[in-house]
């Protein structure tokens, strides 16, 4: 076990280069089952829960080879379609094993997945969707069991919009027989890249990126093509308000700031200087942080997945701000972390009050999830003196070399093995 030590009130300076996307590439591994031959990914980051999927596929028996941010696969070899607890039970990500066996073997069966809890986070219009293009659908002793005779075309409209569910629809959609005309889905970046791979293996998908989406399947997807992860909407934000909080001058690099823009908005309404270029975007910290209200939604909203984070620069913030949780149901357990460092924050249901405090304090807390972890380091950053944070396998899921990366900005930030005794 390891924990992460902070020492803080250094402002971050310098430049920052961002990783492939987590949430684009634990979907795009599992979409590498269907492809009828050879594929190549590009721009992986180097995290735990893409290690995990690779090592699932060749479990599964997909020939797998994978160096630094590049792995090739060929699922022609695959023969399984069971995933078991012990494959998947730290990765939130391998519900879509789901779609992909489901689309390549008309069978799936995948253990309930693992990775962060912060509510329950049911997978009822994933299910709604197989059943529409002809599944049945068994969930017994925490195994989803999937069989299908025939996948058909159908219309779905999901009654919430759900990345996991309007990907997982698209994977058990591309070789069903006829059009799946996908409703109220999701926008979200990694949805488009998702479908940008999967067209560029063969298969029919428009409207990806808009809230409606067909599919019109094909007999097969032949491989063969290279595709480049998009950079990480999520890391970047965080480096974006590591940034501001600590009062530094960092340009954040190789990212779309069209992914950016709710944040974007956010930080200029708190007084923060934000510059814009084609792949990059600067920001300037300032010692007058304005108060703000803030509602996560689905994208083009406020990412969920940013608001542990800008919950650290609310608590430095001028007055009470308020954050509204859109998504989730109970993303706000990392508050009382935040209130061991000295932070002001009453939470009312999906609503969090922040009061805006002269200072943080470094103390020893833990990461209860995966950007709960990221939003700790945040605060280790601006605190006063030494914070500890632990639980740093969350932090791992998701962030690439994060503390080499806080390093080269100027961050005082350690790894060190826990005695377990």
């Amino acid at each position: 076990m390891d924990k992460l030590v902070l020492t803080g009130g250094r402002p971050l300076t310098g430049e920052v280069s961002i990783s492939g996307a987590k949430n684009s590439a634990v979907a795009v591994i599992p979409a590498a089952i269907l492809v009828d031959g050879p594929c190549r990914i590009e721009n992986l980051p180097d995290i735990k829960d893409v290690k995990a999927l690779i090592d699932i596929l060749k479990d599964l028996g997909s020939e797998v080879t994978y160096e630094e941010d590049v792995v090739c696969i060929n699922s022609q070899t695959l023969t399984s379609y069971t995933a078991t607890y012990d494959m998947v039970k730290c990765l939130r990500g391998s519900y879509y094993l789901l779609g992909a066996l489901l689309g390549k073997f008309k069978k799936a069966e995948v253990s309930f997945p693992g990775g962060c809890d912060f509510g329950f986070r049911p997978i009822d219009q994933h299910i709604k969707g197989f059943e529409a293009l002809g599944a049945k659908v068994e969930i017994n002793h925490g195994i989803v069991k999937l069989e299908a005779s025939k996948l058909r075309g159908n219309q779905i409209y999901m009654d919430v919009v759900s990345v996991g569910a309007t990907i997982n629809i698209m994977l058990a959609a591309v070789k069903a027989e006829g059009t799946t005309t996908i409703e109220n889905a999701a926008k979200e970046p990694h949805v488009v890249d998702v479908a940008n791979f999967l067209n560029a293996m063969g298969a029919n998908i428009k409207g990806a990126g808009t809230d409606v989406i067909k599919i019109k399947g094909v007999k097969n997807l032949s491989g063969g093509a290279v595709h480049s992860i998009i950079p990480d909407q999520i890391e970047a934000g965080t480096f974006m308000i590591a940034a501001a909080a600590t009062k530094g001058d960092v340009v954040v690099k190789n990212i779309i700031p069209k992914h950016m823009e709710s944040l974007s908005a956010k930080l200029l309404e708190m007084n923060v200087s934000v510059e814009e270029g084609g792949d990059w975007i600067r920001i300037i910290g300032t010692s007058d942080i304005q108060k703000a209200n803030i509602k996560t939604l689905p994208y083009p909203g406020f990412p969920t997945d940013l608001q542990p984070p800008i919950c650290v620069m609310l608590c430095l913030a001028k007055g009470t701000s308020t954050i509204t949780e859109g998504v989730w149901d109970s993303r706000f357990q990392y508050v009382d972390e935040l209130k061991r460092m000295g932070a002001l924050i009453r939470v009312e249901g999906r609503m969090a009050v922040v009061e805006g405090v002269a200072n943080l304090s470094g103390a020893p807390v833990k990461a209860v999830d995966l950007r709960a972890g990221a939003a700790m380091v945040v605060a280790g950053l601006v605190a006063d003196g030494e914070t500890e944070v632990y639980e740093t396998c969350y932090i791992d899921r998701g962030y690439e070399n994060f503390e080499e990366k806080l390093k080269g900005l100027g961050a005082k930030i350690r790894r060190e093995k826990i005695d377990v005794k």
